[in-house]
């Protein structure tokens, strides 16, 4: 019974249409993932029936994502196609593969047992934060207690002197650095637009690439990077709570160049197109390529401005535009430099949550002592953890990957965003 399920799944799910955006360039005939890609496609816009918010960018053709609507097949039924499909990648021989083919057959394997075990989590199944994040992500946690993190309070005590919790003395202080909401759109403008120019003098990008920005509210984010296909991408800014200066740079670099942005477009570019990598077409957001996509976004932002670069362009440019003195702007860098290497706790306070080993509130006053925010701050951090779970990891985790990988090496950067990379090929 099962195999006649599973055949009948492929059946309905390999149906052929018109294409949103251009034909691959390359398709080769003896194609050992002619029938496994596109079936990978459709069977991850299966799973964002069952999961609002799973997709995260689609571009491929819009009567697939149309059938997968109408069908709305059942858990039981994904799972099938999912035991399938692994199975074929499986047992495709990877010495009859090329270098390129055989990172690709371990992106499809990886991105497909990371596909099977989001349905068992959709269907209820528990895991461990760590389990999780293993089967998701593809990495191993290894999670410093926060204890670890007091030293690096201690030195910030010094740069932030007065009495009160330290937390909040560092929100009073940041509070001198929000961006007034009438300059908002042109100080983010201008920090898109150096991270832009910064990134394509190393990386080559489609002709036709270009963003849209809009301001949002309501989100347990700050920025959102939606990729449309076609070299475009809509950036969201969040702007529930006051929006710091240092934001223009690192949301223009994480959301856009070199961050998400340049990633999607390349690999739309590079493997879709370029080589008829068709499961290029979509992004499940609960995948490895989270890892690759978030952590180089971060690094992205040290990649782009090195040393004091960072400081001399807000300096310069943002804090004039924003109506703030610039001859403030070091002692502003130099607590955002310290405040940095907090970056891990965040992920040891949502493991421990999450793991049911402290409640909301603990997670809430924690995030608050480790993050060095306000409370409002501190429960948007904690509703992402909610909504997003182990995805959190992807952030500090990533970026030190990447940052230990890449070594301030644009050509490698290149190489990473542009090919099937998996988190195991940062750790080599």
């Amino acid at each position: 019974m099962r195999r006649l399920v599973s055949t009948l799944l492929a059946v309905l799910l390999l149906g052929a249409c018109a294409t949103t955006v251009p034909e691959p360039a390359f398709a080769p005939a003896d194609d050992p993932f002619a029938e496994i890609a596109p079936a990978y496609v459709k069977l991850v816009l299966g799973v964002g029936e069952k999961e609002e918010g799973y997709v995260d960018a689609y571009y491929g053709p819009a009567q697939w994502q149309a059938q997968a609507h109408a069908a709305n097949l059942g858990l039981p039924d994904l799972k099938a196609e999912a035991d399938r499909l692994i199975a074929a990648v499986d047992a495709v021989d990877p010495r009859r593969l090329d270098a390129l083919e055989r990172k690709r057959r371990l992106f499809l394997a990886a991105h497909l047992r990371a596909v099977r075990f989001r349905l068992d989590m959709i269907e209820g199944k528990k895991s461990s934060f760590r389990d999780e994040a293993k089967a998701l992500f593809g990495v191993d946690l290894h999670l410093k207690p926060l204890s670890d993190y007091d030293p690096i309070l201690a030195r910030i005590e010094a740069l932030v002197p007065g009495d009160g919790a330290l937390s909040d003395r560092v929100d009073a202080f940041r509070s001198r650095y929000v961006i007034p909401r009438d300059r908002l759109d042109a100080v983010m403008r201008a920090g898109i637009a150096e991270c832009r120019k910064r990134a394509v003098a190393h990386i080559q990008l489609p002709a036709d690439e270009s963003f849209t920005l809009e301001f949002v509210t309501g989100k347990s984010w700050s920025g959102y990077n939606y990729y449309r296909g076609g070299g475009q991408s809509l950036i969201q800014v969040n702007t529930d709570l006051p929006i710091f200066i240092s934001r223009a740079v690192d949301l223009g670099c994480h959301e856009g160049y070199p961050g998400h942005h340049v990633h999607n477009a390349l690999l739309e570019d590079r493997l879709m197109r370029g080589h008829g990598f068709i499961e290029f077409e979509i992004y499940p957001l609960f995948s490895p390529l989270s890892l690759i996509a978030e952590g180089t976004a971060n690094y992205g932002v040290d990649l782009a401005f090195p040393g004091d670069q960072k400081l001399k362009f807000e300096q310069a440019v943002l804090f004039p535009l924003a109506g703030l003195d610039p001859a403030t702007a070091p002692a502003y860098e130099a607590l955002q430099a310290a405040t940095k290497d907090l970056a891990g706790a965040r992920m040891t306070i949502a493991a421990d949550y999450l793991d049911g080993k402290i409640d909301r509130e603990s997670a809430v006053r924690l995030t608050q002592k480790y993050g060095l925010v306000s409370r409002a701050r501190a429960e948007q951090t904690v509703s992402f953890a909610e909504q997003y779970r182990s995805y959190v990891i992807n952030y500090g985790l990533g970026e030190e990957m990447a940052r230990h990988h890449i070594r301030g090496r644009w050509e490698e950067m290149e190489r990473v965003l542009s090919q099937p990379t998996l988190p195991a090929d940062l750790e080599r």
